[in-house]
């Protein structure tokens, strides 16, 4: 089967899934066993793979955090892990998951980011996404939310989408962030091939409270476990900037497919939804940061009703009001493939809880 058809045929899996709870397509992404497409990054010693090679655990103690990278670079696609994030005190934690290429385009790199911020015990984690091109660090792009979930409890999904048009980041299949390209934004926009990255690290001197609080090893080893790991692209050659053995063709089909796919295709339901998880769950955008940025980039869509929440500063006026548990569907078709969903996390979970215990055990030992 020709690349493009497979990839095709990946997709329309994707949109095939019954209705989640939010309302939306579930996107039942087809995963992987950690060897068919990613490698270790660093610390290897602190990366403990499951039997069956689908739940990967990352570590961060002491000697080292650790990390792992795909096998290859992609012209565009969607990435996508189902990740569960360390509990109790994690300041200065970061785990992230993200696509690059700065090890290629060290001074230009392109790069799109998850970034999870741990906190001091009873705060919540909080979320990054950021958009670099052609190495624009100096012009961030952040925006920063609380989810409106325990992430350290169960594993939730978080997946990134970058086409030639627009670049997307979902969490449990709820868009919650698009960035569009357009002309003004030129080089800015994301357009060389990148890797899928994930990692865990120590950021003491930033992540939380400014670097106020720092990183406590007494409550480590601190572990970030990920599963249904899932590439869906066009693999591509970073230093020619083609698809690399003569795939140019079959890159343009993926590419094709990929943006024709119901994944891509942002509906009035998407909009609505991400809108929905934006109101409730966004606690900074650079877009209202008219102390930092006068005038918005170009990207920004400012909407009045949700520009009157926010600071000059960007961040929100006044602190979420966090609602209470969603009510079960679980006898709608929703309901049974988010059932479904959940015995496959729990089985991820119980492995990430074996692998989280023989760290433990190790550390002990040391």
């Amino acid at each position: 089967m020709a690349a493009g058809a497979v990839v095709a045929t990946a997709l329309l899996v994707l949109a095939a899934a019954a209705a989640a709870v939010s309302g939306l397509p579930a996107i039942n992404v087809t995963a992987m066993v950690f060897e068919e497409g990613y490698a270790p990054l660093f610390g290897q010693d602190n990366i403990l793979r499951s039997a069956d090679g689908r739940t990967v655990s990352l570590l961060l103690d002491r000697s080292t955090g650790s990390g792992f990278i795909s096998s290859s670079m992609y012209q565009h696609g969607f990435f996508s892990a189902s990740i569960k994030l360390p509990s109790d005190y994690t300041a200065g934690v970061v785990v992230a998951f993200y696509t690059s290429n700065g090890d290629v385009f060290e001074k230009r790199h392109d790069e799109l980011d998850f970034e999870f911020l741990g906190n001091i015990r009873g705060k919540p984690w909080r979320v990054q996404t950021n958009v670099y091109g052609n190495g624009s660090v100096s012009r961030g792009r952040e925006e920063r939310y609380v989810l409106p979930f325990d992430p350290t409890t169960e594993f939730h999904r978080y997946s990134i989408l970058w086409t030639a048009a627009a670049v997307a980041f979902y969490v449990d299949d709820v868009p919650v962030r698009e960035v569009r390209r357009s002309a003004a934004m030129g080089g800015d926009f994301p357009s060389k091939p990148m890797s899928l990255y994930a990692t865990v690290w120590d950021a003491s001197t930033w992540a939380t409270s400014g670097g106020r609080y720092r990183v406590n090893y007494r409550y480590g080893p601190f572990v970030a476990s990920f599963t249904d790991l899932a590439l869906l692209g066009c693999r591509a050659d970073p230093i020619r900037m083609v698809a690399g053995g003569g795939r140019q063709a079959s890159c343009a089909a993926d590419e094709e497919a990929l943006r024709a796919s119901d994944v891509a295709v942002m509906t009035v339901e998407k909009q609505q939804a991400m809108r929905r998880f934006r109101e409730q769950n966004m606690v900074y955008s650079y877009c209202y940061d008219t102390l930092r940025y006068p005038a918005a980039l170009p990207e920004c869509d400012v909407v009045e009703s949700e520009r009157r929440r926010f600071k000059d500063s960007g961040h929100l006026r006044f602190a979420l009001r966090r609602r209470g548990p969603r009510r079960s569907s679980r006898g709608t078709a929703a309901g049974r493939a988010a059932a479904a969903a959940a015995a496959r996390a729990a089985a991820a979970s119980r492995a990430a809880a074996d692998l989280a215990a023989a760290a433990k055990k190790r550390a002990a030992d040391m």
